[in-house]
């Protein structure tokens, strides 16, 4: 019997406008099935109510993901005052209703105070976090609540872009792990009427932002014109905010040995690209992409991640 095939060894970073309704792990296999690709994966789930930037990771890519998963988020949130539910999102049951008076904009700026800077957030039960194998938000779909640890998270910014009679809109720019919907029902009870998310976009995910995406109306008109690979951004552009180091041949073969190796003009600190400039090679060419490393205390350059991509 002839053996299935596995799918295509295609590699780079899609940056994809997850459309509402879909989980995550939904649009990964989406993806996979368009691009017949054997290996992918995302970089930080998106609720089914969410939409926006969902790094696709293919093939090498996704060796570079952790740098995705641990990078800063920024979303768009939309909420509704006076309601508060479960799950803290308009997808959960509604747990209380309060009126919202005459609620100012100032009260809402000094609330919102609260929420700037390094804070300590108990996830919500409706997160993927696990406990004992489990994701938390099926044993909240089942009635188990858990004890959860706060986490400490920063949020960088936090700014009120749209207030209405009982309705905000709220732009955030915040560290890995950090939850809107906590943001949002917690705003809601130190305003003493409850809130919830009505609607939530990310509008970046490390250095992709809006101007990246490709939706999958995108990639379905591509993929019957045979071009679909072209959507794909490389490796290295998961990272691509960090500096550039260049490598001559015989360097790059030590370094690939594991070896941390000296090179000139390197950066004095911090992670880097590092690319091989091959013979013949453009002076403003990048060259081949080899994996990250990070600058040593001796300011050598020492391999982290390495990978082998043209």
């Amino acid at each position: 019997m002839a053996r299935r095939s596995r799918g295509r060894d295609v590699s780079g970073v899609l940056a994809l406008d997850k459309p509402a309704g879909m989980t995550s792990n939904q649009a990964v296999q989406a993806a996979k099935r368009l691009f017949r690709a054997r290996k992918v994966g995302h970089t930080g789930s998106l609720d089914p109510l969410a939409t926006g930037v969902l790094p696709l990771c293919f093939g090498a890519a996704t060796k570079l993901s952790q740098f995705l998963l641990n990078s800063d988020k920024r979303y768009l949130t939309e909420a509704r005052l006076g309601v508060s539910t479960d799950s803290g999102d308009a997808e959960g049951k509604i747990l209380a209703e309060r009126p919202v008076g005459d609620l100012s904009r100032c009260q809402v700026e000094a609330a919102l105070d609260a929420f700037r800077g390094d804070v300590d957030q108990v996830p919500s039960m409706f997160s993927a976090i696990k406990h004992q194998g489990q994701p938390l938000y099926k044993l909240a779909r089942r009635g188990v609540e858990v004890e959860r640890e706060a986490r400490r998270v920063t949020i960088h910014a936090n700014e009120l872009v749209a207030f209405g009679a009982d309705a905000l809109t709220l732009d955030i720019h915040c560290s890995k792990g950090t939850y809107v919907r906590s943001i949002v029902a917690e705003l809601g009870e130190a305003l003493g009427c409850g809130a919830h998310v009505t609607a939530l976009r990310r509008t970046m995910a490390g250095p992709f932002a809006e101007s990246d995406l490709v939706t999958f109306e995108a990639l379905e008109a591509a993929n019957a014109e045979r071009r679909l690979d072209a959507l794909l951004q490389p490796a290295w552009s998961a990272v691509r905010q960090w500096p550039m180091v260049t490598l001559t041949a015989d360097t790059a073969y030590y370094l690939r040995q594991g070896q941390p190796v000296l090179v000139p003009h390197a950066p004095p600190a911090g992670w880097v690209r590092l690319f091989e400039r091959t013979s013949g090679q453009d002076a403003g060419a990048c060259g081949q992409f080899l994996g990250v490393g990070e600058i040593l205390e001796c300011g050598r350059v020492a391999p982290r991640r390495l990978l082998a991509e043209r």
